[in-house]
Protein backbone atom coordinates (compact mmCIF):
# COMPACT_ATOMS: atom_id res chain seq x y z
CA UNK A 1 0.00 0.00 0.00
CA UNK A 2 1.30 3.26 -0.84
CA UNK A 3 1.31 6.35 1.33
CA UNK A 4 -1.52 7.93 -0.32
CA UNK A 5 -3.74 5.08 -0.18
CA UNK A 6 -2.53 4.81 3.60
CA UNK A 7 -3.33 8.39 4.18
CA UNK A 8 -7.21 7.55 2.63
CA UNK A 9 -7.69 4.88 4.87
CA UNK A 10 -6.76 6.35 8.38
CA UNK A 11 -8.96 9.24 7.03
CA UNK A 12 -11.62 7.16 6.43
CA UNK A 13 -11.80 4.99 9.90
CA UNK A 14 -10.92 8.37 11.44
CA UNK A 15 -14.23 9.14 10.45
CA UNK A 16 -16.11 5.75 11.10
CA UNK A 17 -14.21 6.26 14.30
CA UNK A 18 -16.06 9.26 15.08
CA UNK A 19 -19.17 8.58 13.83
CA UNK A 20 -19.26 5.57 16.26
CA UNK A 21 -18.12 8.01 19.22
CA UNK A 22 -14.67 5.78 20.09
CA UNK A 23 -11.70 7.61 22.01
CA UNK A 24 -8.92 8.61 20.84
CA UNK A 25 -7.38 7.08 23.52
CA UNK A 26 -9.55 3.88 23.16
CA UNK A 27 -7.27 0.58 24.01
CA UNK A 28 -9.92 -2.11 24.15
CA UNK A 29 -8.99 -4.55 21.40
CA UNK A 30 -12.23 -5.58 21.41
CA UNK A 31 -13.74 -2.54 20.40
CA UNK A 32 -11.45 -1.48 17.73
CA UNK A 33 -11.92 -5.38 15.85
CA UNK A 34 -14.53 -3.41 13.71
CA UNK A 35 -11.75 -1.20 12.64
CA UNK A 36 -9.22 -4.06 12.19
CA UNK A 37 -11.44 -6.13 10.12
CA UNK A 38 -12.39 -3.14 8.06
CA UNK A 39 -8.92 -2.37 6.95
CA UNK A 40 -8.23 -5.86 6.55
CA UNK A 41 -11.01 -5.77 3.67
CA UNK A 42 -9.83 -2.47 2.50
CA UNK A 43 -6.40 -2.72 2.17
CA UNK A 44 -5.91 -6.83 2.23
CA UNK A 45 -3.20 -6.31 5.33
CA UNK A 46 -2.88 -9.52 7.65
CA UNK A 47 -4.19 -8.98 11.55
CA UNK A 48 -1.17 -7.28 12.77
CA UNK A 49 -0.58 -4.42 9.80
CA UNK A 50 -4.75 -4.06 10.43
CA UNK A 51 -3.93 -3.46 13.82
CA UNK A 52 -1.43 -1.49 13.35
CA UNK A 53 -2.77 1.27 11.06
CA UNK A 54 -5.66 1.49 14.00
CA UNK A 55 -3.24 2.89 16.11
CA UNK A 56 -1.88 5.19 13.60
CA UNK A 57 -5.40 6.08 13.16
CA UNK A 58 -6.27 7.07 16.80
CA UNK A 59 -2.75 9.21 16.80
CA UNK A 60 -3.46 10.82 14.38
CA UNK A 61 -6.81 11.76 15.45
CA UNK A 62 -5.11 12.53 18.77
CA UNK A 63 -2.66 14.81 17.07
CA UNK A 64 -5.49 16.22 14.89
CA UNK A 65 -7.69 16.80 18.27
CA UNK A 66 -4.20 18.47 20.14
CA UNK A 67 -4.00 21.99 21.02
CA UNK A 68 -3.42 24.56 18.02
CA UNK A 69 -0.38 26.10 20.23
CA UNK A 70 2.85 25.25 18.22
CA UNK A 71 6.22 23.42 19.49
CA UNK A 72 7.88 27.49 18.80
CA UNK A 73 5.11 29.15 20.52
CA UNK A 74 5.08 26.56 23.92
CA UNK A 75 9.38 26.36 23.75
CA UNK A 76 9.41 28.27 26.57
CA UNK A 77 7.58 26.06 28.91
CA UNK A 78 9.47 23.53 28.65
CA UNK A 79 12.78 25.76 28.61
CA UNK A 80 13.97 25.06 25.39
CA UNK A 81 14.21 28.52 23.65
CA UNK A 82 14.74 29.11 19.79
CA UNK A 83 16.04 32.44 18.27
Amino acid sequence: MDDNQQNLEIEKIANLMLHDDISFDEQDVAKLEKYKNQIKDDCELDDDGAMKLVYETLLYRKLKNSDSSGVIEKSTDFGAGFS
